[in-house]
């Protein structure tokens, strides 16, 4: 990791983006490509496992996964959808919750320490092509074409001649910004956090290792930095994953209710 910092002649260049551009395992297959399909299959195998074979008092898996299961089903999905729809959609916001929450964590597991979520494309092609499409197309399925876009685009009680102002910012917060923003809130949290990270770790090493006695002592400071750091990104990681659920199924609710 210190090859990340250390220029010749032993001087400490801080990690930036460039360092989140890993170079490719095999072909064209990068190590975030990896952790994507690896975090599926770590979710899959988990619920798998905790879920073949229920018991009146279930055992450690079980109640992780009931815990998880009842919070995206209650918590997230019948608040924020309402008690009349929220049933079909739990699958998914449980999926969009253990997805990115996996994601996140890779970033403070060692030999992995990498959070998928801290490359934009990832958030935003589940934000685009996964939640956008599903709360639009259930708003034009329950209210037809012109209802969805009277009911977004123009707001009851609003006078009329507001509507030629407050229509087109009703339009690009709705059909362009709210998918981009919900993929940017749980990147730049996931860049920030990861970034921090290694400023504070490869400072510690760099200061262990090149710097004069006296500095020498201060990279314990830089380490103890690190290690709080890792607490708090992990708290975090699990509530821009609680965050990117919640928005979604809200989303869902808006399109699917009568009133703006």
């Amino acid at each position: 990791m210190g090859e990340l910092v250390l220029a010749e002649g032993g001087e400490f260049v801080p990690p930036g983006a460039k360092d989140f551009f890993l170079p490719p395992i095999f072909g064209e297959v990068t190590k975030p490509m990896v952790l994507v399909v690896l975090s599926v299959i770590i979710i899959a195998v988990f619920f798998l496992l905790a879920t073949r074979s229920f018991k009146l008092v279930p055992s450690k898996f079980q109640f992780i996964a009931e815990s998880v299961y009842d919070m995206g089903r209650n918590s997230i999905a019948r608040e924020q959808i309402g008690g009349k729809d929220f049933k079909p959609f739990v699958p998914l916001i449980v999926t969009l919750f253990t997805f990115i929450l996996v994601n996140n964590l890779f970033g403070i597991i060692p030999l992995i320490q990498f959070p998928t979520m801290s490359h934009i494309g990832f958030p935003l092609a589940i934000s685009v092509l996964v939640v956008y499409p599903v709360y639009h197309f259930v708003g034009f399925k329950r209210h037809g074409f012109v209802g969805y876009l009277r009911n977004q685009l123009f707001p009851p009680g609003v006078p009329k001649p507001v509507y030629l102002l407050l229509a087109p910012i009703e339009f690009f917060s709705k059909f362009i910004m709210n998918p981009i923003t919900l993929a940017i809130r749980v990147f730049a949290a996931m860049f920030a956090g990861h970034l921090i990270l290694l400023v504070f770790t490869l400072a510690g090493e760099y200061l262990l290792l090149e710097a004069g006695g006296a500095l020498k002592p201060v990279s314990l400071l830089s380490f103890a930095f690190a290690i709080a750091m890792t607490f708090l990104e992990a708290l975090i990681q699990v509530i821009q994953a609680y965050i990117f659920a919640l928005l979604s199924a809200s989303y869902i609710g808006m399109a699917l209710a009568s009133d703006h």
